[in-house]
């Protein structure tokens, strides 16, 4: 355990165990821990920290606010929260009463699993607290049964399987959450849209205030800040929608405004690259025949 400034950075699931007043933990690579049976005072815990490991959480119960990153978000129903090792969190100021269970797992656990390659396809541990995953009743069900077996496995007689079983439980844990993510997706397609319709208005905007020409092309990480959500929420969110992601939209709406300076203005390929904040005009001709299967010129030259 180290202090960096305020922030308090864990190593170890015994060095947070015992800040939280839990025991030892059973296996020294996972421990899964339920809020009620922390005996440290609540106004003693770190207010901030970095945990070297993985950190799947479900919190019931929640009134008040949980700080990520920079920014603070409400809680007022159970959800699941996913955090990748090493991110800064922040806890918040009414939450004593909290209740719900928290797994945690050391990268170590899984580096000899196919899981070690395939956990970094799961793009919800790069989501913010407020793209949280809400459960139906049946799939808290599912959840917490999985909670239960891997709390059975770490209370049982550890042998040469206990750390296959764990892993594969863990990994069947991340994959009916890769599910449920799709299904919220879904299920939330009238707030997606609405997001994709502010997506537009921001690309609109920019493009046609030239924003270009002075700071380039919009970035995946320039529209998800515009609109408050993480980069690979964004691109997971507009996949589910439409098929694309971010980067594939950003694109769409250059080649839109791209032949309408190619129809239109007297300005040759070069200076519409130029325009639209390409540094050199080839990069902009070979994205241009990529999505059109046409260069620019050849676009330009087929209006005249």
């Amino acid at each position: 355990m180290k202090q960096i400034d305020s922030v308090v950075k864990f190593d170890s699931l015994s060095e947070l165990n015992k800040v939280l007043g839990l025991p030892k933990p059973l296996h020294p690579l996972v421990s899964l821990v339920n809020y009620a049976d922390m005996k440290t005072p609540f106004d003693e815990q770190p207010k901030a920290l970095l945990m070297n490991f993985y950190k799947i959480s479900y919190k019931v119960n929640f009134q008040g606010k949980i700080g990520y990153g920079q920014n603070y978000y409400d809680f007022n129903e159970g959800k699941m929260a996913f955090i990748a090792p090493n991110q800064l969190l922040a806890r918040g100021e009414n939450d004593e009463d909290l209740s719900g269970y928290t797994l945690l797992f050391h990268p170590d656990l899984i580096l000899n699993y196919p899981l070690v390659l395939k956990i970094k396809n799961f793009s919800f541990f790069s989501y913010a607290a407020n793209e949280a995953l809400y459960l139906s009743d049946k799939e808290k069900q599912i959840i917490f049964q999985i909670f239960d077996n891997i709390y059975e496995e770490l209370n049982g007689s550890i042998d040469d399987s206990t750390q296959d079983v764990l892993v594969s439980q863990i990994e069947l844990l991340l994959n009916y959450s890769n599910r449920f993510y799709k299904r919220q997706f879904i299920t939330r397609r009238i707030v997606n849209n609405d997001l994709l319709s502010k997506m537009e208005r921001i690309l609109n905007d920019y493009f046609e205030q030239k924003e270009t020409i002075n700071s380039g092309l919009p970035t995946v990480e320039f529209i998800s800040e515009k609109l408050n959500v993480s980069p690979r929420y964004l691109s997971d969110m507009l996949r589910s929608l439409t098929g694309q992601n971010t980067q594939q939209h950003i694109h769409n709406k250059l080649i839109e405004v791209a032949k309408e300076y190619l129809v239109i203005s007297e300005l040759s390929v070069s200076e519409i690259a130029f325009q639209l904040g390409f540094e050199h005009s080839q990069s902009f001709s070979k994205l241009f025949k990529k999505r059109t299967n046409m260069t620019p010129l050849a676009y330009k030259q087929s209006f005249n």
